[in-house]
């Protein structure tokens, strides 16, 4: 096994980690909120006391999107997030990690599947986690559950992906929240070339009232991915 040379905090972003292993690499973490569980087969890193978990920006795309140079990254500890297609947890997890104890992390999720392996693998080790099992083109149906949040995140596979969530901003995020959006260009219209489908649903936040703050695009890690930060007016 490949030694740790140091982990050190992240130059920019609260609550994310640089892991430097002694042949050169480097590599993303987060400090585990759970000591000794692993969500998705990560790598457990114990540090000069801590617990840390390699994040992964193949099965992460907030992971890639830091690696690919964002500039924001609006999650830090006590953040409240409401997470559209929380899918398994990868992510979810990670964004559990940095935002703590005094944060929480609202987790939709459509697939009754998907929402077994969640409940099995993150929220059944993680206070902060509140799934929630339904639709997120009805965003009124969680009304009862979920307060205002800071930052609205969406990593969903449908169409109408930007109107999804600034249906969900228009109820649960106030003026100056923030939306972190993976736009994943197949799900939505296979016809067209990535970069029309992007512009598209960019276009659809700006008429929504949200002014674009950064785009990114994900490759090697995901392949016709951009990732859209917006805040609201």
């Amino acid at each position: 096994m490949i030694g740790i040379e140091e982990v050190v905090p992240h130059e920019k972003f609260e609550g994310v980690y640089w892991i430097s292993f002694e042949d050169g690499s480097k590599r993303l973490a987060t400090i585990n909120m759970v000591r000794g569980i692993r969500v998705y087969g990560e790598q457990l890193i114990e540090y000069e006391g801590t617990e840390y978990r390699v994040w992964n920006p193949y099965r992460s795309k907030l992971a890639a999107a830091i690696l690919k140079g964002i500039e924001r990254l609006p999650i830090k500890r006590g953040t409240k997030v409401l997470y559209l297609g929380s899918a398994s947890g990868t992510t979810v997890s990670h964004v559990s990690d940095i935002v703590g104890n005094e944060g929480i992390v609202y987790c939709v999720e459509f697939a009754p599947r998907v929402m077994r392996e969640f409940l099995e693998r993150v929220a059944k080790y993680r206070r902060n986690v509140v799934p929630i099992l339904t639709d997120a083109r009805f965003p009124s149906k969680y009304r009862s559950i979920v307060d205002m949040v800071e930052v609205v995140y969406a990593d969903i596979a449908q169409p109408f992906q930007s109107k999804i969530v600034a249906d969900n901003a228009d109820l649960y995020l106030p003026s100056g929240g923030w939306i972190l959006q993976a736009i994943k260009a197949m799900s939505i219209d296979v016809t067209r070339e990535p970069s029309e489908t992007y512009a598209r649903e960019i276009d659809h936040l700006k008429s929504r009232g949200f002014d674009i703050v950064e785009v990114v695009h994900l490759e090697p890690y995901d392949i016709a991915h951009a990732f859209v930060e917006a805040q609201k007016k």
